[in-house]
């Protein structure tokens, strides 16, 4: 009995200083690199939540093995078999840590870069990952890892058959990244003339919020063969056109004045400062009982557009009480001939 204490208590101290290590002195090495503001300290730290004290455990555990052995309380080959076990499970929890990091700088990546979707993204790091490191344990345990390569082309034939229209989402889904014609956070209308924003391009759909709160998924192969107008391309700033029509007393010239005036109040409420768009006007054509003309300015992105609009309505209405310029109620005038 004296002799399994030993392996007992390495088991135990492994299990305690992981526990130790991860309430304690992780919780402080975290505080520390916030105060230093190293880039990437979060995810690092987020990484190994919860692998620490499996790393400690396997450490105990190798540790008994060993005294175990010593002590000639276990065989060579059970020795040997346990400690290829632990391996594996150190090797596994390492490719987590890995598999974690690389979502999370994906994600990272996909914050700072247009054009990137961290859904799919992630999601094939993820994999491709996992992938390798499972291979690498097959490998470090003493599996051959040839045959199984040559099985999973062979079947990757098969399963590329049977997953055909996945297959071809996915790679839709990678085209419209790559290209950049969609992005996270763009306003698109699609053909159908549903719209909305971009919230996500995953593995088979692409996900639409419309301003009303409801989502719209179109699978990725059908958004690529598409026509849908991206209303965040070449930029979010978006031009929009307000028709108006004066009385055909009214001085044009100051109509012009007092439009352009409120025009660009609007678009110091609604626009960037440092826009170059100037709004102006531009008379269309005699109308029936008016003089046609439509204004043009800019707002910041297309959802402004709505508001610039409604503040532009109730602005120009108060500005042409103000200046006396008339816009005239339907009229028409009959004359008869004798």
């Amino acid at each position: 009995m004296i002799q399994w204490i030993i392996p007992v208590a390495c088991i135990l101290i492994g299990y305690i200083s992981g526990l130790i290590f991860e309430k304690i002195i992780l919780k402080k090495i975290k505080f520390i690199l916030a105060k230093t503001e190293i880039a990437g300290n979060e995810i690092f730290i987020q990484s190994l939540r919860g692998i620490t004290r499996i790393w400690f455990m396997v450490a105990g555990c190798y540790s008994a093995v060993l005294s175990l052995q010593i002590n000639q309380l276990i065989s060579q080959n059970i020795a040997d078999t346990l400690i290829k076990i632990l391996t594996a499970i150190f090797m596994y929890s390492v490719t987590v840590v890995l598999a974690r990091l690389g979502v999370n700088f994906v994600e990272i990546i996909s914050s700072k870069s247009e054009g990137v979707s961290a859904s799919l993204l992630s999601n094939l790091a993820k994999i491709t990952i996992y992938v390798f490191g499972i291979l690498t344990i097959l490998q470090t345990l003493g599996f051959s890892i040839t045959p199984i390569l040559a099985t999973l082309g062979i079947g990757g034939l098969a399963v590329a058959l049977a997953f055909q229209d996945t297959l071809s989402n996915i790679f839709s889904g990678l085209y419209l990244i790559i290209s950049k014609q969609v992005r996270p956070g763009d306003y698109v209308k699609l053909e159908t003339t549903q719209e909305g924003y971009i919230i996500d391009i995953t593995w088979r759909n692409t996900v639409i919020k419309e301003l009303p709160n409801n989502i719209i998924v179109v699978p990725n192969t059908k958004l690529a063969s598409a026509i849908f107008t991206n209303y965040h391309l070449p930029s979010k700033e978006i031009t929009i056109k307000i028709p108006i029509g004066v009385s055909y007393d009214s001085d044009l010239e100051k109509v012009e004045q007092v439009t352009v005036k409120v025009a660009k109040e609007i678009m110091q409420k609604f626009c960037e400062p440092e826009t170059q768009f100037q709004p102006f006007l531009c008379y269309d054509h005699f109308g029936d009982y008016s003089v046609k003309f439509t204004v043009y300015l800019r707002v910041s992105e297309f959802q402004d557009q709505r508001f610039a609009i409604h503040e532009f309505i109730k602005k120009i209405h108060k500005s042409y009480k103000q200046e006396n310029i008339q816009i005239p109620f339907p009229t028409e005038d009959i004359h008869i001939k004798r």
